[in-house]
């Protein structure tokens, strides 16, 4: 075949974003978990978030009831948090051993001053505790609506350095964003990330359906980008606070804008608004398109 009859073309066909979608929780979201699961496909990734105000025991207890329930429990573990390189050991001994963890989310946190030796995720990653125990993919933070303390181009750097000495040291590397309101800017974000020879399987951060007050409060918290127009085409009018409102509309838009060429990509769902209502969203989403 002659080399101008050859298809370069890239496979703009839709792709399918909610199969093998992946779900967050806390440590005190075990019973509602419990309640959802027979509407939750098997096997469904579920991270377990790390907040400063939760008993560990807890957090445990969590772990080992999203594997129980017949789910792959993903830990979220904050750098700064951990108060010394024997407690992170013991953490990760507990949570591979109790539920079959193999694996985690790492971030830096929110502590200004690191409790132990790990100044931010990348220390922990380079700490070598991971793979010692046998975690085989690791997940880092995606910031669609950019980071507080870095610049854009210091996002990419450090996201690029992240996935390398992950995949480094024998694991796999993958990327979970901050949910965002903008699907236009998701998008935009993620073709760059492929653009920039990042590889790795995207978790793309969506809201689940929540009270709007509920949705601005949690952006507001989160640093993620709510302005009118970006609320507006998501669905939200800041002149109507009452009510609730779902991300059809920006599911609907990623689905349109993406196609292979930002794969692999799925998306996480946060469920603000009770996992409950966020599964029931998901079937009824699902049913519909």
């Amino acid at each position: 075949m002659a080399l101008n009859a050859i298809d370069l073309t890239v496979d703009r066909s839709p792709i399918d974003l909610l199969s093998g979608y992946s779900l967050e929780i806390t440590a005190k979201d075990g019973e509602a978990l419990r309640s959802a699961a027979p509407r939750i496909p098997p096997g469904t990734s579920i991270s377990v978030t790390a907040l400063p105000d939760e008993d560990v025991a807890d957090r445990l207890a969590a772990i080992r009831l999203v594997r129980e329930l017949g789910f792959e429990p993903i830990p979220h573990i904050s750098a700064t948090a951990v108060p010394s390189a024997e407690a992170l050991d013991d953490y990760l001994a507990a949570v591979t051993g109790q539920a079959g963890v193999t694996r985690c989310f790492v971030i830096a946190g929110d502590l200004a001053t690191p409790r132990g030796p790990y100044c931010d995720s990348s220390a922990l990653i380079a700490s070598g505790a991971l793979e010692r125990h046998g975690i085989r993919a690791v997940g880092v933070g995606g910031h669609p609506d950019g980071h507080p303390h870095m610049t854009p181009e210091e996002c990419w750097s450090v996201l690029a350095a992240k996935c390398a000495a992950i995949s480094e040291r024998g694991m796999t590397p993958f990327v979970v964003t901050q949910f965002a309101f903008d699907g236009v800017h998701i998008a935009e974000w993620l073709g760059d990330l492929r653009r920039r020879g990042i590889t790795a399987e995207v978790r793309l951060g969506i809201p689940g359906p929540a009270g709007i007050k509920t949705l601005l409060r949690f952006a507001a918290r989160c640093g993620v980008g709510a302005s009118a127009s970006v609320l507006a085409r998501y669905g939200i009018s800041l002149g109507k606070l009452l009510g609730s409102a779902g991300p059809d509309k920006l599911v609907d838009l990623l689905r349109s804008r993406l196609d292979a060429s930002h794969q692999p990509v799925g998306l996480h769902f946060y469920p603000f608004g009770g996992m409950e209502k966020t599964i029931a969203w998901i079937t009824d989403y699902k049913d519909r398109t």
